[in-house]
């Protein structure tokens, strides 16, 4: 069975809080855990009022207390934004509270506009040009090498799982000299995933963490017991996409039905290239989508986010996701 995990972005809806998000995230995880999901991901976004995991090792955290089993962790940090010191010390904490769950998914970009990214790293650089690099240092921390002439604490000799995550060709040529695992973003830049796919898995190079290559692709999936009822959920996130790709940032809004009728035939058909490693509508409709990108794609693991106003709604997508990859 392709295993399949879960990518929360800590939703803030219209009307709601950063507090509500996070007992949202915490209520979502445990009920991940209890579905079967291997993993639960949030991602480092700033500057962004609809999304609530800035300070993403503590969401983890937050998310860590609230589950058992399910590693947790980050897809991604973006490591420009970080020294890879202050990263490899978050995260050997939270494996320390939380040994052996913690994944750490790294990204090349700095998940905001160069002026939120200069308010972060002022005068670190943080262009990504130095990511390969950074990458290394990382785990010499969590090696504990003594070349480095420092030591991590917490971090040294961490149980941290490392992801190289991308949505270009960079991550896929990287990942594979590394011998780590690699999660192209698909749910939201599908253009080059097959050739990244192509690229890691012919390029793969066995390491002591990884004797194969795991590729991990990202899947919308929005779900309820009926395609309308469906279709009208996915609108929020629809909508939250649209404000994004013309330079706005907002909360995640409402549904709306006849969204898509109202963006016009050229509105519709960039939002289907965009989304178009998703799956809308009942289970029976859902699962067709999801067979046909597994067989399409041969991933060895989805990473499925399902981003809702609702938070039950959500919960029930989530829950008729898990069904179907099961059944699958």
């Amino acid at each position: 069975m392709t295993a399949y995990s879960l990518l929360d972005l800590v939703p803030i809806v219209q009307g709601g809080t950063a507090a509500q998000a996070f007992a949202n995230a915490a209520d979502l995880a445990k009920h991940a855990e209890d579905l079967g999901y291997s993993r639960y991901w949030v991602a480092e976004h700033h500057g962004m009022e609809g999304i609530a995991s800035a300070a993403t090792a503590v969401v983890i955290g937050h998310v860590g207390q609230a589950t058992s089993r399910i590693r947790v962790g980050a897809g991604g940090i973006m490591l420009p934004n970080h020294s890879p010191l202050q990263v490899a010390e978050q995260f050997g904490t939270l494996d320390a509270l939380f040994p052996g769950r913690i994944d750490l998914g790294l990204g090349r970009a700095p998940g905001s506009d160069q002026r939120v990214s200069r308010a972060i790293r002022r005068g670190m650089g943080g262009n990504g040009e130095e990511f390969p690099q950074d990458v290394l240092e990382l785990q010499g921390y969590f090696a504990d090498d003594p070349k480095l002439g420092i030591r991590a604490t917490p971090g040294a000799g961490a149980d941290v799982k490392l992801w190289i995550l991308g949505s270009s060709l960079f991550g896929a040529q990287l990942a594979p000299m590394l011998g780590l695992p690699y999660a192209f973003a698909s749910h939201f830049a599908p253009g080059l995933m097959m050739e990244a796919a192509d690229t890691y898995r012919r390029n793969f190079r066995p390491s002591s963490v990884l004797d194969k290559p795991h590729l991990m692709l990202g899947f919308n999936v929005f779900a309820a017991d009926t395609d309308e009822e469906a279709e009208y959920l996915a609108t929020s996130q629809q909508q939250a996409f649209v404000a994004i790709r013309t330079g706005q940032a907002i909360q995640l809004p409402p549904p709306v039905r006849g969204y898509r009728e109202s963006l016009g035939a050229h509105g519709q058909a960039a939002l289907d290239q965009f989304l178009s490693a998703s799956a809308t509508g009942s289970p029976e409709t859902v699962r067709r989508g999801l067979a046909a990108f597994i067989e399409q794609t041969g991933a060895d693991e989805l990473m499925l986010t399902s981003a809702m106003f609702d938070h039950q709604a959500r919960r029930r997508s989530i829950g008729i996701a898990a069904e179907v990859m099961q059944g699958l």
